[in-house]
Parts: C-alpha cells; sequence; structure tokens
C-alpha cells in the first residue's frame, strides 16, 4: 500500500530575472515499509522534492498525496499538523539543543504536541531506548560523539510514532564506521518497526543500504530501480 503518490509535480520559483524549474514533470510513489535513497548532483531537485514530501513546501502544479491526504491543498497550519502526525525529520546537523539533556530534545516534538510530562517521559526513554542510548538520557550534545548525537535525533524522528523518516544526508557528518552504525540502524527500525525511510545521500556506499534507489537530474527522475545487491547491517 502507498504512503507517498506523487503524480505530476512542478515546482517554479520565481526569482525575478529568473525562473527556476526545480522540478519539471515527477511522478512516483513509495509503498508502506519501504527504504529509499534518493540521489543526484546539486540543483538535480532531489532535495527540493523532499521538501514537498515533508509538506514545508507545496508543488507548483500537480498532486501529492501523503497516506491519503492531498498535501498539496492544504493549508500552511493544516500542512503543519499532517507533518506532526506522520514525518519524521533526521538532518546531517543533528539540530539537537545544545544546553537541553538528550531525553529533553527527544521530547521536543511531544511537547509541541501538547502530550502531557509523564507520558512524554516514557515515551522519549523508549525511543532512546530502541537507538541503544537508554543510560545518556541525561547527557548534553556536547558529551555524547557525533554517531550519538545522531542516534539521540533518530530517536526524536521517532517518537511521536510517525511512520514516514525523512533523513537528508543523515551520515553526512560521520566517519565510516559510525556510517555503518547508524545505517544498520535505519535498517533495523524499516525492517523490524515497519518505519518508511526516504533519504537523500550523496554517497553510493549508503545508498546501497536501501532497497530501491531514485536518481534525479535536472528536475526530473532519470532512473528509478531496485537495489539487488543491498548492503546489510553487520
Amino acid at each position: 500500500m502507498s504512503l507517498i503518490e506523487v503524480s505530476n509535480l512542478t515546482r517554479t520559483y520565481d526569482l525575478g530575472d529568473v525562473v527556476v524549474h526545480a522540478l519539471r514533470g515527477v511522478s512516483l510513489s513509495i509503498d508502506k515499509g519501504e527504504l529509499v535513497a534518493v540521489m543526484g548532483p546539486s540543483g538535480s531537485g532531489k532535495s527540493t522534492l523532499m521538501n514537498m514530501i515533508g509538506c514545508l513546501d507545496r508543488p507548483t502544479t500537480g498532486r501529492y498525496v501523503l497516506d491519503g491526504v492531498d498535501a498539496g491543498a492544504l493549508s500552511r497550519d493544516e500542512r503543519a499538523e499532517l507533518r506532526s502526525q506522520k514525518i519524521g525529520f533526521v538532518f546531517q546537523g543533528f539540530n539537537l539543543l545544545p544546553r537541553t539533556p538528550a531525553i529533553e530534545n527527544v521530547e521536543l516534538p511531544l511537547s509541541y504536541a501538547g502530550v502531557k510530562h509523564a507520558e512524554r517521559r516514557r515515551r522519549s526513554m523508549e525511543a532512546l531506548q530502541t537507538v541503544g542510548l537508554g543510560d545518556r538520557q541525561r547527557h548534553m550534545p556536547s558529551q555524547l560523539s557525533g554517531g550519538q548525537q545522531q542516534r539521540v535525533a533518530i530517536a526524536r524522528a521517532l517518537v511521536t510514532g510517525a511512520p514516514l523518516l525523512l533523513a537528508d544526508e543523515p551520515t553526512g557528518n560521520l566517519d565510516s564506521r559510525t556510517s555503518d552504525e547508524i545505517m544498520g540502524l535505519l535498517v533495523r527500525l524499516n525492517e523490524q518497526r515497519g518505519v518508511t525511510v526516504v533519504m537523500v545521500t550523496h554517497e553510493a556506499d549508503v545508498a546501497a543500504y536501501a532497497a530501491r534507489t531514485i536518481v534525479f537530474k535536472d528536475g526530473l527522475i532519470s532512473s528509478d530501480a531496485a537495489n539487488p545487491t543491498r548492503r546489510r547491517p553487520d
């Protein structure tokens, strides 16, 4: 069953003297439970597509349906509500509050959603245990390694129970060994918990963990194929 349905999506930016056609009529479908890598050179349209899928922007034309909801037809506030219910985000730079302990960083989406403190704490602790950091809940980001900070960020993305995790260069700031650990975690979350993962990456060895790779060029999909030699976590 499809979680993401994109039909003839275009996005044009009018920059005054220049009109940028970031997406030129993209159509794709991503099923629930897939792990998909999105690749392409800078300016190819992949980041614009991720902004659309993440309900951070609206298409110029075309249609985007997320879990049965026509996201492109929603107001800004309605998109924000859908985003909070359906999507968790993981960024290259972790985006943790530096003076806030791990468990409170994980709690943030639940705080914004108005979840009561005791329930926030319970769910956040469970999310940290899921990513292997149950014993680091009171540590500040500066007391954690890069890989541990990214695990906190993944726990934060998972804590709402959203079915979709969008990861933008999730290993970009990590060494190769830690990158493999983070990708192993994402694979396990995908296979064991059924979380749909869509990640942007420039690294072929990271994309190799995905079951499917979509490559963008000049605002269009240049290839979309299953990965027959998919890497497995150690």
